[in-house]
């Protein structure tokens, strides 16, 4: 058989990566735990008219079929999810009647989209979302809650470089262009949401073209579009500008609420700012918007982004409003692992390596390692029974810490690192709290079996 080739896009990790990936997945199931978030699991597919509504999304799903699909369209009429909204969405009407609202939940699973794969996009990915939803209303409390839970959940991944929390509100971007006199807002709001990749000069050509304002219009949703403040100052800013509407009041209020309310997470790592650039293109938020970049990772936009919805979920007697952030897993660990080469400190779970004398007194290596495993401690025996020095250079390749050997004289444990042995009982011996589990360091290099594309 051939090697084979990567497909590019579905990242493969080796173990000391994987280790890593588990404890960003564990720190935010943690994290969502005890903010109160219950955990839930969709299926992987959905009915196509669901994965749909979205439109600019249908050319990236991933339609399911048999191989010897009989039907008339060639498919099966569903598809792979793209992202955990829309499942979630489809998850809240069907089991309205057992859920108690305010629904707090956390999802996180794996996601697939047909987009070409570049640094943080990928074909198959994981995602962790948070949202809390409710029937027919949600106070606007919810939508700080779920800011703050989020920015406590990133804090806790140490190894992530500082980033900044960019937040906006859809009532003043529509309130201050309907004080503007503009009929289409949603189109000039997808336009004014390509600042971040597009030149302001390109943008206001966009503008005037596609979204059909005129020269002095555009010049003032830029002008919005560039406010940037740290704390409630952008109030005033936006008010200078002259344009008044009862929206764009509301949208001010609650955006200065969520800075002034998230002031005391602001640390050497964390900033959060309003933006007034911040739109999101989905047209199904309807206030409180979130977008959040990495510092020294710009180029690879938001990995951390969502907002409110009012309408998202609705059986048409009941609708139900939600708030909530979806945190690209996949996007933000796989480029820092192929950047900085962060891993594990270790290939393996093991602590201890347990030695064997020789192949007749295995049973007795198994003992230990089994006596070691009932106290939490992992650790596996070695394969073969070699010369010592070959069974602790196995344990060196692998990164295990400890080497446990066993004589007429009893046990004795070596730390392999610093060359210490010491005399050691399996039912009471533990090692050092930072060894028993791997930690998660940067190293000098890494392997991701990724294909770049």
């Amino acid at each position: 058989m051939a090697k084979p080739t990567p497909l590019s896009g579905f990242p493969e990790l080796l173990p000391e990566q994987r280790f890593v990936e588990q404890q960003v997945i564990d720190t935010l199931r943690r994290t969502f735990e005890l903010h109160g978030f219950a955990g839930i699991e969709t299926r992987a597919v959905e009915p196509l008219d669901q994965l749909l509504r979205k439109g600019d999304t249908s050319k990236e799903v991933y339609l399911l079929r048999r191989l010897h699909e009989e039907s008339a369209e060639g498919h099966a009429g569903i598809g792979l999810h793209f992202d955990l909204t829309v499942p979630f969405a489809r998850y809240v009407l069907e089991n309205a009647g057992k859920l108690e609202f305010p629904f707090r939940r956390y999802q996180i699973q794996k996601a697939w989209r047909g987009e070409r794969p570049q640094e943080g996009r990928f074909r198959e990915f994981t995602q962790a979302d948070i949202d809390i939803v409710g029937r027919d209303e949600l106070p606007f409390h919810h939508d700080v809650e779920v800011t703050r839970v989020m920015v406590d959940a990133l804090t806790r991944l140490t190894f992530l470089p500082g980033f900044r929390l960019q937040v906006n509100n859809r009532k003043l971007i529509q309130g201050f262009y309907a004080g503007l006199g503009i009929d289409d807002a949603d189109e000039v709001m997808r336009v004014v949401d390509k600042l971040d990749k597009v030149p302001v000069d390109k943008v206001r050509e966009l503008l005037l073209a596609e979204a059909g304002i005129d020269e002095p219009t555009a010049d003032r949703v830029l002008a919005l579009a560039t406010i940037r403040a740290t704390d409630d100052s952008f109030v005033e800013a936006v008010r200078g500008l002259g344009v008044e509407h009862e929206l764009l009041e509301e949208g001010l209020a609650e955006l200065a609420a969520l800075v002034r309310s998230c002031a005391d997470l602001v640390s050497d790592r964390v900033r959060v700012e309003a933006d007034l650039s911040i739109a999101r293109g989905l047209d199904y938020y309807t206030g409180t918007v979130f977008e959040t970049r990495l510092d020294g990772y710009e180029s690879m936009g938001s990995f951390c982004s969502g907002g409110r919805y009012d309408a998202l979920a609705s059986d048409g007697r009941t609708t139900y409003p939600g708030v909530g952030i979806s945190l690209g897993v996949s996007r933000v660990v796989v480029p820092l692992m192929a950047r900085t080469g962060l891993a594990a400190s270790r290939k393996v779970p093991s602590v201890v390596l347990v030695a064997v004398v020789d192949e007749e007194s295995r049973a007795d290596s198994d003992a230990i390692a089994n006596t070691l495993r009932a106290r939490d401690i992992p650790c596996e025996v070695v394969a073969s029974a070699q010369k010592f020095g070959k069974q602790i250079r196995y344990a060196e390749r692998r990164g295990i810490p400890f080497v446990w050997f066993t004589s007429d004289q009893g046990h004795e444990v070596k730390d392999i690192r610093s060359g210490e042995q010491v005399a050691a009982d399996p039912a009471t011996w533990t090692p050092p709290e930072e060894d028993l589990r791997p930690q998660v360091l940067p190293t000098g290099s890494t392997n991701v079996t990724e294909t770049r594309s």
